[in-house]
């Protein structure tokens, strides 16, 4: 079975792991941190793109800001999502105030955004606050009608 490839979130270090080592909790080879967070974790812009561009499990992004009403109450539900998803799919936030090259690089016109990569490639893209089950939904349905 091929390895998969997956940045660590916080050296920013591209992994390889065979695919039935998810549900054990793989950490990174340099710094030890787990590669399947179970809540969202916050990324920088380069992270994000590093991240992007590699990881073979699908990647879910929550771009927001702190004085974003809707991304703060959007919050409590993209972690909810995380637990649903884990090991199927990773979550990340991005703080679009803090990286505005984010919102540039990526066309966000409105927060809170998710989009959605696997291997390099933009899958799927939500805009609008929404509860866990419709994120689980979306992120599932994208990742079944690319994996063929």
């Amino acid at each position: 079975m091929p390895a998969l490839k997956l940045t660590c979130l916080s050296c920013g270090q591209v992994n390889r792991l065979p695919e039935e080592r998810l549900p054990a909790g793989p950490k990174c080879g340099i710094c030890g941190e787990g590669l399947i967070p179970v809540k969202p974790r916050p990324v920088d812009f380069d992270t994000l793109q590093k991240a992007a561009r590699n990881d073979d499990l699908p990647l879910l992004v929550d771009f927001w800001a702190p004085w974003c009403g809707p991304c703060r109450a959007m919050a409590p539900e993209f972690e909810k999502a995380a637990q649903q998803l884990k090991g199927r799919v990773r979550l990340v936030k991005i703080d679009t105030e803090a990286h505005p090259k984010a919102s540039q690089r990526w066309n966000i016109r409105g927060i809170p955004a998710f989009i959605l990569f696997r291997a390099g490639r933009e899958i799927a893209r939500e805009a609008g606050a929404r509860p866990a089950a419709d994120l689980v939904r979306f992120a599932e349905t994208a990742t079944r009608s690319r994996a063929s």
